[in-house]
């Protein structure tokens, strides 16, 4: 997933936040609802943010559905540009890598 920080809040590309189906995965479904409902702002077609405070629950939960082999890589790692200033903060250099 694509992300940036902006004065401690990491955000999270709305495209590339998964989608909630009503037939869909329940896996993926699960994924959405866990990640809604620890970001700061979730909005529809808006990008999701995340205050600090919850990078570690956040980084928790990556982690677990990345291992349970349900979801891609892709979808459970946080995607940094790579000539985005600063170092990833240490709470999520678990999760994440540079692109």
């Amino acid at each position: 997933m694509r992300a940036r920080i902006d004065n401690d809040v990491l955000i999270l590309h709305h495209e590339d936040i998964p989608r909630y189906k009503r037939q869909g995965s329940v896996v993926r479904n699960s994924f959405f609802w866990a990640l809604r409902s620890i970001a700061g702002r979730s909005d529809f077609e808006k990008d999701w943010e995340f205050e600090a405070e919850i990078w570690p629950a956040l980084a928790r939960m990556l982690l677990s559905f990345s291992e349970s082999g349900y979801l891609g890589l892709a979808e459970t790692t946080l995607e940094f540009d790579a000539e985005e200033a600063g170092p990833i903060p240490a709470l999520l250099r678990s999760v994440s890598h540079r692109v």
